[in-house]
């Protein structure tokens, strides 16, 4: 916190000694003071952004969720998925998006399409890994007992699968934030993306940095509550 508070004062010193043009650099007291300004602009952009988060990330939990479960209960599907899902991660966003828009028009669906690209593949990676994690003696012995495959998922293997998708949980929920603004950047009605655009070519950087804050902040918050939900859901795998 005291390198954050250090590097905005450095910055309003450099911005007030040096007289350069708020067009090109804003002080971070103009940057506030603008972004307060037009507070309802940009939460009105903020709502869609949120909203295509959500979707979004809604399907790509589901996606990554059953491609898991799929490859913990028929392992030969992790030899057929695998380089599939490796494969969907080098396939460039920038040049997809656009298409994107071109298909589905300036509505949610291209914004779910690519917050689920650059998304699920963490998640399902994480889960994947945490139910391979699950040790062997945990299961023999459930198997001893006559549990079913079911059975020793439920009990044994999803829970220790917690950790890992919590921990990958996090890392996406902050990737779909990105994606939306990405999304809507390259095309939409509404969002911080399309806001941040009209802003840059208005040359008002400063509202630009204020969408920037908001975006951070969202990013934040959310990653937050992945910590809430993690304590409400699985307990015993929460740390402290």
């Amino acid at each position: 916190m005291l390198l954050v508070v250090a590097g905005l004062l450095a910055w309003q010193v450099g911005v007030d000694a040096s007289g350069v043009r708020p067009q090109v650099l804003p002080s971070p007291l103009r940057v506030l003071e603008q972004g307060w300004a037009y507070r309802e602009a940009i939460w009105s952009n903020t709502v869609p952004t949120l909203q295509a988060t959500a979707v979004g990330f809604t399907v790509s939990l589901a996606l990554a969720w059953a491609i898991a479960v799929a490859v913990d209960f028929s392992p030969w599907l992790r030899r057929a998925l695998t380089p599939l899902l490796v494969a969907s991660q080098t396939l460039p966003i920038i040049a997809i998006a656009p298409l994107l828009i071109i298909w589905f028009g300036f509505g949610l669906a291209p914004k779910v399409v690519v917050i689920a690209l650059v998304t699920f593949f963490p998640i399902a990676v994480g889960l994947i890994e945490g139910f391979g994690s699950t040790p062997r003696e945990a299961t023999d012995l459930l198997r001893s007992m006559g549990a079913s495959r079911l059975a020793q998922f439920r009990y044994v293997r999803l829970p220790g699968a917690m950790p890992s998708f919590f921990t990958a949980l996090r890392i996406g929920i902050t990737y779909a934030v990105t994606g939306a603004i990405f999304a809507e950047y390259v095309g939409a009605t509404a969002g911080l993306g399309i806001f941040m655009s009209v802003q840059k070519n208005s040359f008002r950087t400063d509202l630009v940095l204020a969408a920037v804050i908001v975006t951070a902040l969202v990013s934040v918050a959310l990653f937050g509550l992945t910590y809430l939900v993690q304590r409400a859901v699985a307990p015993w795998s929460a740390r402290g």
